[in-house]
């Protein structure tokens, strides 16, 4: 199965270090205070910076000022920012204009009506990633383990490349991959022993799944 693989909620030099070595293709840093993975911009960046050239790093922010995206751009050498919170259409392409990275916005799905969104953010946007909507009154807008109905995606396809995210596991992504046609998955607390702790060997498990299907 070729498929991408992005690792999110990094924190460590040994969480980074497992996620290179089993071969993701992307590595996320989240800098939301409210997350149990959130990351100031000096950890960040002495992270990033040991990351192989060819691994895509992305800081992912929610709801962001132009101020703490110039602090973070300005420090931690990122290829890519994911957008995770409520921006509108405008806004995504002024970050995209304004900071000259690529754009990937997350856009939370339960069910069928929340895929029209996906056909808008998909012509502001680089990449899409395809998650499970945050339930009401939630403190994070991603990274709850849950998952959505996947057949609600079944081989559907954007205007811009999209990633599945919400809720994967060693054990579910290649049926997830199967259902929905994902070329490209994200993971965060399916990898993890604890909030915010990734697991090295889940991590393995998780990408030799996804080259053994």
């Amino acid at each position: 199965m070729d498929t991408r693989v992005k690792i999110c909620g990094l924190k460590t030099p040994e969480a980074v270090s497992a996620a290179v070595e089993a071969g993701a293709q992307y590595l996320g840093f989240v800098f939301f205070p409210k997350s149990p993975r959130h990351v100031d911009v000096s950890t960040a960046r002495a992270l990033a910076l040991g990351v192989p050239v060819g691994v895509a790093k992305v800081a992912l922010v929610v709801d962001p000022s132009d101020e703490e995206l110039e602090r973070i751009t300005g420090e931690v050498p990122v290829d890519m920012i994911q957008l995770h919170g409520k921006e509108s259409l405008e806004r995504v392409a002024e970050v995209r204009e304004r900071f000259g990275l690529p754009v990937m916005k997350a856009v939370g799905v339960s069910g069928p009506s929340d895929l029209q969104a996906l056909n808008a953010y998909g012509m502001v946007a680089d990449q899409l990633l395809v998650d499970a909507k945050a339930p009401k009154g939630a403190d994070l807008p991603g990274g709850n383990g849950l998952a959505f109905d996947w057949r609600l995606i079944s081989k559907r396809g954007w205007n811009a490349p999209w990633m599945l995210a919400g809720g994967l596991t060693p054990e579910t992504v290649v049926l997830a991959c199967q259902m929905t046609g994902a070329k490209q998955v994200d993971v965060s607390s399916g990898v993890e022993s604890a909030p915010g702790v990734k697991d090295p060997a889940r991590i393995r498990a998780f990408i030799d799944a996804i080259r053994a299907a």
